[in-house]
């Protein structure tokens, strides 16, 4: 049982892991065994990060919002390692907006990272594992906000209901080829990124309305993460999974 969450042997890869959550995973996934591929726009993020892992590590550049950036990325992946394992697609952005305010410009943007960005990426590697005869395990990170909704946020909310309805069908299409599709949806995780807002008296508000009467830590994701990337969840597929204090189960 001890190494139900062994990763060893196995190679994933962590878009978004420049920052955040993204980062934290691919040290997280390294330290249960597994080799990482990580990827972003940031390079330079990405360079320091791989000092900070002990493991392998492959660091390449990735714009999810571009088909040619996806395509190139995963060629330069085949040529360089082969076909990886696990995909944790984490790359994601914000752009917090009063509906009445929204514009085309800031919804193309919120629904082209987080959802299409987020099926170029499934779609890429879903392809390498069907040529290859591999199984395959995809994470996607989608959000309570796609569960339920909030001020300001009508587009990310959008974009990750979008991404939970886009794992429980890519689950159900792809379990015969043996590979598994499941959803994280973190509540509110306190990160470099969001660390100043949750300070102010705004972000101190969001917290009183957690059960927990909390913010996640980032440490608070790992078993959940390991759990979906690991053959410890190898009968589960289609799954959405909050990591929320709670948050969910506030009466209406």
């Amino acid at each position: 049982m001890n190494d139900i969450f062994n990763l060893s042997g196995k190679t994933a890869i962590v878009t978004g892991a420049s920052s955040g959550l993204g980062k934290h995973f691919a040290k997280t996934l390294s330290n249960a065994g597994a080799n990482i591929v990580i990827c972003a726009r940031r390079v330079k993020n990405l360079e320091r990060l791989k000092e900070e892992i002990d493991g392998e590590v492959l660091v390449l550049p990735l714009d999810v919002t571009s088909e040619k950036s996806v395509a190139e990325f995963f060629n330069s992946v085949d040529e360089k390692i082969g076909t990886a394992d696990i995909l944790i697609n984490n790359a994601g952005t914000s752009d917090p907006k009063r509906f009445k305010d929204l514009d085309e410009e800031s919804w193309n943007y919120v629904l082209n990272t987080n959802l299409n960005g987020a099926y170029r990426v499934a779609k890429n590697f879903t392809d390498q594992l069907i040529k290859s005869k591999k199984s395959g395990s995809i994470v996607n990170i989608a959000s309570i906000l796609g569960l339920r909704v909030g001020f300001n946020l009508s587009s990310y909310a959008t974009a990750k209901a979008g991404l939970i309805q886009l794992t429980k069908s890519m689950a159900l299409e792809l379990a015969r080829s043996n590979i598994r599709v499941n959803a994280i949806a973190p509540g509110y995780i306190l990160t470099e990124i969001n660390d100043d807002f949750f300070a102010t008296k705004e972000g101190q508000d969001y917290i009183n309305n957690i059960p927990m009467r909390r913010l996640g830590l980032e440490s608070d994701l790992d078993g959940i993460l390991l759990l979906l990337a690991s053959d410890a969840s190898s009968f589960m597929t289609g799954s959405i999974i909050p990591v929320d204090g709670g948050h969910l189960n506030n009466p209406l």
